[in-house]
């Protein structure tokens, strides 16, 4: 463990793999993140059992991995650990199926704390209940265990019934490679409205919305679409990834004098003060639960306005511009690689039925 950070992190050294040595673990969901922690721990040498409903297209994958398959409720009741994979949406059915195999003393486990802290989930008073969510998604999980690398990420400790919870979060974050990079000590409450408004306000909404306005103010003014589409979404990845490597320092040291120049005066007035008070706003909707029983009120309709403002994105022109374009560049024609994702299901069947 270090204390040069404001928060605990952990490392390899801190972690006792004999804590799950001799346990099964039940992984349920074959997506982005659980077809990495199943064959993460399979190859560290855990007991693994994969759950997924009868018919799933992620059946045949996991077998031809050399993973064992159940059902959801079987692999629960063989497993001393049950680590929920599947999507935000769908979790608090899947633990009511699984819930009667949870014995006293055994865990269950998130990589996200949406559903136990806006109570979805009510775990059983003798589970641990544990969060290790790798801060990844499970395509590089999975890459950089194979390459003997780890993938940060995060534990936090909801239940401890056994009074070992921590300890054995530790051992399964081992077992996946995150303490290889390090693992930082949080809160379900903590990771959970952090990770919600990040992709709200910065990294899914903000940005997007961003990219839209500054194309369609160029678009608007007499520019080209091609080349609104050029500065304002095809350049953002050269940004982003100078941000990613190097912090914000880094991006302007990188970029001219003049774009350094351009943005540090112009910047403020584009996201000025009205932005942090939406931003405060979206905040308290988080906290509060409002956007939590919005999303669960929106799924029990059947997602009306999800497939409606989804079908409006496809729809914005920046993407068909997009599209046109990215077929000139030359890592287009090249094979690329895509992962499984945890919301694969979910998505084939909105498309579906639009």
């Amino acid at each position: 463990m270090t204390d040069e950070f404001d928060t605990d992190v952990y490392y390899d050294d801190d972690a006792d793999s004999s804590q799950i040595d001799n346990k099964t673990v039940a992984v349920l969901g074959y997506g982005s993140q659980g077809h990495a922690h199943a064959q993460n721990l399979d190859e560290s040498g855990v007991d693994v059992i994969v759950g997924l409903r009868e018919g799933s297209s992620s059946r045949d994958a996991a077998e031809a991995d050399g993973l064992a398959v159940a059902t959801p409720k079987e692999a629960a009741s063989e497993a001393d650990i049950v680590s929920v994979l599947v999507p935000d949406t769908v979790q608090p059915a899947v633990y009511e199926d699984v819930r009667s195999e949870l014995d006293a003393g055994d865990t269950l486990q998130f990589a996200h704390g949406f559903n136990v802290h806006y109570g979805q989930i009510e775990p059983a008073e003798d589970v641990d209940v544990t969060m290790i969510a790798p801060k990844s998604p499970g395509h590089l999980v999975r890459r950089n265990y194979e390459n003997g690398e780890g993938t940060p990420g995060l534990l936090a400790v909801y239940q401890d019934a056994t009074g070992e919870a921590k300890q054995e979060a530790l051992a399964y974050g081992k077992a996946i490679g995150c303490t290889r990079a390090g693992v930082v000590e949080t809160t379900f409450r903590e990771e959970t409205e952090t990770d919600l408004f990040g992709e709200q306000a910065v990294l899914c909404g903000g940005i997007s919305e961003l990219i839209k306005i500054g194309y369609e103010t160029l678009v608007d003014a007499g520019y080209s679409p091609e080349m609104a589409y050029f500065e304002c979404m095809n350049e953002m990845k050269l940004i982003v990834d100078l941000m990613y490597e190097g912090g914000l320092g880094a991006m302007w040291d990188s970029v001219s004098d003049t774009a350094e120049y351009g943005g540090l005066t112009r910047g403020e007035a584009i996201v000025d003060d009205t932005a942090r008070e939406n931003m405060e706003e979206v905040l308290e909707q988080v906290q509060n639960g409002e956007f939590a029983r919005e999303w669960i009120a929106e799924n029990q309709a059947g997602r009306p306005s999800y497939r409606q403002r989804r079908i409006a994105e496809k729809n914005h022109e920046i993407e068909d511009v997009g599209e046109r374009l990215r077929e000139l560049f030359a890592w287009s024609e090249e094979e690329q690689e895509t992962e499984p994702s945890e919301n694969d299901d979910e998505k084939e069947r909105v498309t579906a039925d639009d």
